[in-house]
């Protein structure tokens, strides 16, 4: 196994995490939420009552920096290096799978495994195991 060192960014994954770990610890502390980001989406897409203010704060600071650093920093448009179908069939996926496994990673492997979840335990090894298998198909198999 070879590592992409052009690729590789320790310090920049490094200060996600952290910062994740950090707007993790805020809500929870702040607000008593769980920072799951499928189920803040959902909060705006499908409220179960009033829609609470601080969700769309949520995604504009999901969104905003993203802007800023493409318009303003003039950082470069990502390449995919596949088609729209098989980005939309991997969303509809991933969509589906939060759904199923009433969380996605941010909840259940952030915010889950730091509250010692047996739940979000399970949930994260089947997340990690099914992107290795995609991983390996896609690259191995059917390449």
């Amino acid at each position: 196994m070879t590592i992409d060192t052009l690729h590789f960014t320790p310090w920049a994954s490094l200060g996600g995490g952290l910062l994740i770990g950090a707007a993790a610890a805020i809500l929870i502390l702040g607000a008593g939420r769980i920072l799951g980001a499928s189920g803040l989406f959902a909060g705006i897409v499908t409220p179960q009552g009033p829609l609470q203010a601080w969700r769309l704060w949520w995604l504009v600071g999901l969104v905003a920096p993203a802007v800023f650093a493409r318009f303003v920093l003039l950082t470069p448009s990502p390449v995919f290096s596949t088609g729209i179908a098989t980005l939309a069939v991997g969303g509809v996926l991933v969509g589906f799978g939060t759904r199923l496994g009433s969380g996605c990673t941010s909840g259940h492997g952030v915010c889950g495994l730091a509250r010692l979840s047996p739940r979000s335990a399970v949930a994260t090894g089947i997340f990690m195991a099914a992107g290795f298998a995609v991983v390996f198909v896609v690259r191995h198999l059917a390449a």
